[in-house]
């Protein structure tokens, strides 16, 4: 089981939470929970983002780039 923890939100934003978790057929509580999931997902993949960015070399990348074939793309895939 997980902790307790109490909110205090505005009621209009409680209303759209509300009507939002009826349609999507779960509680109020794992609506939050997705939420609160989602957001600390894009949090913690940027912050994983930079760090690895830190980390890189330019020379690494300009050697990457060397090794991509000077091909003319797909018509689906030009500009």
């Amino acid at each position: 089981m997980g902790s307790t923890l109490t909110l205090r939100l505005p009621k209009s934003l409680h209303k759209i939470i509300k009507k939002q978790a009826k349609e999507d057929g779960i509680s109020i509580n794992q609506f939050l929970v997705t939420a609160a999931a989602e957001k600390l997902s894009a949090l913690l993949t940027e912050d994983y983002l930079e760090k690895e960015a830190m980390m890189g070399k330019r020379e690494d990348f300009i050697n990457v780039l060397k090794a991509v074939p000077h091909v003319k793309p797909e018509a689906y895939d030009e500009l």
